[in-house]
């Protein structure tokens, strides 16, 4: 399975710009050669012609992103309150201009704020500090997972990193199925916008993604525990750690929260009762 790569994936070099670069090594400074970059723009999601946030993103998958951002963040609860999206040019970088259901842009426009995100981090949907760790309905306690077979998914995470490959400026999200094959993945400069096109693609793809865990290449904060708890995923694989506000946020929500993901170890922060131990 881990072959199931997009074509977009396949054309890594589409995301990337050659520049001139001066590398050093110890006691020799090399003149200057080409080496890839990762591209980095400003992505606008338009809501029945009203901008609604901005942010930074790799620019590709952004049909996805668009998606997942408008389930984790509320906007909508079923992809099918989206009616159409097309990503376009505009001055300065891409717009995803979405067609959304009237009932929700109703509700979105009552709570509309511009947001300005630096690279996909910042508190995304916030307006003020009291927003910060709203209510998510608790989750249900339907999946388990076998940590044993969390190897092979850790094995396979930087197949979804091809640009993180060429330039090593990218986080990954991918999800993992029961056992441990990787159904798909994203990438992304922002470590909040690779998780949202995984939500996304996993809001319209078939039954295989309903059972399993997600599986993030960074650390847990706060806002990617709300993320995956507000589309339903009861498990969260990360490489790296959790903050104090993720792990109470993911006891509350009663997300399994797992940090530290290596191979033969982790660090399990939450509801470790849907986990299997072989």
């Amino acid at each position: 399975m881990n072959n199931i790569l997009s074509e977009e994936v396949l054309n890594v070099t589409d995301f990337t710009t050659s520049r001139q670069l001066t590398l050093w090594k110890r006691e020799d400074l090399q003149s200057p050669q080409l080496d890839d970059v990762a591209e980095e723009v400003p992505v606008a999601l338009v809501y029945n012609g009203i901008s609604h946030v901005v942010m930074m993103a790799s620019p590709k998958d952004l049909t996805h992103f668009a998606m997942g951002f408008s389930l984790s963040e509320g906007i909508i609860d079923s992809p099918r309150e989206i009616y159409g999206m097309d990503v376009v040019p505009s001055c300065n970088g891409l717009e995803v201009q979405i067609d959304l259901s009237s009932r929700r842009f109703m509700g979105l426009k009552a709570r509309r704020r511009a947001l300005a995100g630096r690279t996909g981090c910042g508190v995304c949907g916030v307006e003020q500090l009291n927003d910060i760790g709203k209510p998510v309905q608790p989750l249900p306690f339907s999946q388990t997972f076998n940590l044993g077979n969390l190897d092979r998914a850790l094995k396979h995470l930087n197949d979804f990193q091809p640009t993180g490959k060429l330039t090593g400026c990218t986080h990954a999200a991918a999800w993992v199925m029961p056992s441990g094959e990787l159904a798909g993945g994203h990438e992304d400069v922002g470590r909040h916008v690779a998780l949202d096109k995984l939500l996304g693609r996993r809001a319209t793809e078939g039954e295989e993604w309903r059972q399993g865990a997600a599986l993030v290449s960074s650390r847990a904060s706060y806002e990617m525990v709300q993320k995956s708890a507000m589309c339903g995923v009861e498990i969260l694989f990360a490489v790296s750690a959790a903050t104090t506000l993720a792990v109470e946020v993911a006891e509350r929500c009663n997300l399994t929260l797992v940090g530290f993901c290596k191979p033969g170890r982790a660090t399990i922060y939450t509801h470790p009762q849907r986990l299997i131990a072989d």
